[in-house]
């Protein structure tokens, strides 16, 4: 059942919140990190309906339960892999819109706030490319981003990225699923949604805002080593 968060001692508390909007966290090996990612949502203007953090297998969340009673957590007692994992939740999302962060990562203040106010089947926006190694995406997507403050804005009109809001019921329908059949490789299952739902005709509308921070790190970084390797395969 979506719900406003449970009630504390902080700002959270008389903070307005939206119906609308679920925000699933995953994680996966981010316990250092996750803590960042939910002050970042517990910190909006406005909350999302739900915050749902997942720890899919790693067991370096637990502690993380104790300091954030108002967010729902889910804790694996085995990987099910990122796949598995994101449409296990996706099917318990209840709201008419939905978004999934990585812990990794954080959002700006006001991400819910002007995300509430968009009415497409995707919503997208600009990400801040930021972390010890940030200057991968140049290498990876050159020309798309410029420089910000000694990182990287990456420019994302009418463009995918995982953390994009969509249609609850549209995704549902969709359903997250490997991009390619090649196990070995990152499974791109954003991408293969994104597609999938274009292909059905969805609306897209795009927040030209930088809202996302999208941190490149030594824990992540090796899995674009193999996706870039198919993506290479593919094009060839």
């Amino acid at each position: 059942m979506a719900m406003n968060p449970k009630p504390t001692a902080n700002a959270a508390s008389v903070q307005p919140f939206v119906k609308m909007i679920t925000l699933v966290i995953a994680s996966y090996g981010y316990g250092h990190l996750a803590a960042h990612c939910i002050e970042s949502t517990l910190s909006q203007t406005v909350l999302p309906s739900r915050i749902l953090f997942v720890d899919d297998g790693a067991h370096d969340c637990l502690h993380l339960e104790n300091l954030y009673p108002e967010i729902e957590f889910i804790h694996r007692p085995k990987n099910l892999g990122t796949v598995a994992n994101f449409q296990d939740i996706l099917l318990r999302v209840e709201t008419e819109y939905v978004m999934f962060l990585g812990a990794d990562n954080w959002i700006r203040s006001d991400t819910i706030e002007l995300l509430s106010k968009e009415k497409a089947d995707i919503v997208t926006y600009d990400i801040v490319v930021t972390g010890e190694l940030k200057d991968e995406i140049l290498e990876r997507v050159p020309g798309e981003s410029t420089k910000l403050n000694g990182d990287h804005y990456w420019h994302r009109k009418d463009k995918h990225h995982g953390s994009m809001m969509y249609r609850t019921k549209l995704g549902q329908r969709v359903r997250y699923e490997n991009r390619f059949s090649n196990s070995s490789a990152h499974p791109q299952e954003d991408w293969r949604l994104w597609d999938l739902m274009l292909a059905s005709g969805a609306s897209v509308s795009s927040i030209p805002q930088g809202l996302l921070f999208y941190r490149r790190h030594r824990e992540n970084f090796l899995k674009y080593q193999s996706e870039n390797s198919l993506n290479s395969a593919v094009t060839a």
